[in-house]
């Protein structure tokens, strides 16, 4: 039977990168990395890392065991959690990653309302993009995940996973409040020419996707992930971009203007690890957050 203790060290290992970092990351000696490693690789009969000057790289056998490591941390987590539930709402603990304009709006309403229904309930939190989240969820290191969609899911593992919608959130085209054009200034093209600000990743492919549909390729000429960086940006006059209405809620630069694409929305939800009922400290939190965000997505 495969030891959870060298499981973990060896997960640590591979996310940290080597020995020194894994054990500073799990409040180990360093040799006691070295000797779980060692004692997991004989259990396995199989080399599982190999040193790389001052660092570790992963055989084929090792990431094939990580990631089944990962997924097994996880799902012991999740037990533990369910358990948990059985000790009632006087004390636990939720762990949340969530995307930045969710943590500037619906989060702290939600957290202001489990903190007075339920005092004894502890709330983490973490930043993080939506791939990111579900991968923290899916290791075991959040016990729930505010994510959103556009047209495609959010890549990612979601086996064993459990996802409660939470809203329909508008996007708006943001531009200089003092600019004038010739066409709608709801209509994607009629900014066909101007220069795009666009965001992460998968917020740029979105990007590109609605802009074909209006029947162009937007020129992007900065790119960032901040929305406080990219009103400012429209603000200057440096380009033009869209945004969603929580982030516009999060903040609202005084000079400019935000019309609302009438064909474009992004889906919120929370993902949790298991199936349901989750653990009573989670389903207090999805309440929560559930009725934070019954209240206006919008600006």
């Amino acid at each position: 039977m495969l030891d959870f203790t060298r499981l973990r060290v060896l997960v640590a290992v591979a996310r940290a990168g080597s020995v020194t970092a894994a054990a500073e990351a799990l409040h180990y000696a360093q040799p006691s990395v070295s000797h779980h490693l060692a004692k997991l690789e004989a259990e396995v009969g199989v080399v599982l890392v190999r040193r790389v000057g001052r660092g570790i790289v992963l055989t084929d056998a090792g990431r094939l065991l990580v990631a089944r490591a990962e997924e097994i941390l996880g799902q012991v987590e999740s037990a533990r959690a369910e358990l948990a539930a059985h000790a009632g709402l006087a004390t636990g603990r939720v762990r949340l990653a969530a995307f930045p304009s969710a943590l500037a709006t619906l989060v702290p309403t939600a957290a202001a309302r489990l903190a007075a229904d339920h005092p004894g309930v502890e709330l983490a939190l973490t930043e993080a993009e939506p791939p990111e989240a579900l991968t923290a969820l899916r290791n075991g290191d959040v016990d729930a995940a505010l994510i959103f969609d556009h047209a495609d899911p959010v890549p990612g593992d979601r086996r064993n996973t459990t996802t409660t919608p939470l809203l329909q959130e508008p996007m708006y085209v943001v531009t200089p409040a003092d600019g004038s054009w010739d066409g709608p200034r709801a209509e994607l093209a009629t900014y066909a020419r101007e220069n795009w600000i666009a965001g992460c990743e998968r917020c740029r492919t979105h990007l590109a996707s609605i802009c074909e549909r209006a029947g162009f390729a937007p020129r992007v000429t900065f790119e960032t992930d901040d929305y406080v960086a990219v009103q400012s940006l429209v603000a200057a006059g440096l380009g033009v971009g869209v945004l969603p209405g929580l982030a516009l809620r999060a903040h609202r630069h005084p000079r400019v203007r935000a019309d609302r694409l009438p064909d474009d929305r992004r889906r919120v939800s929370l993902a949790v690890y298991g199936r349901p009922p989750a653990a009573q400290p989670v389903q207090a939190f999805t309440a929560a957050l559930t009725a934070a965000a019954a209240g206006p997505a919008g600006y």
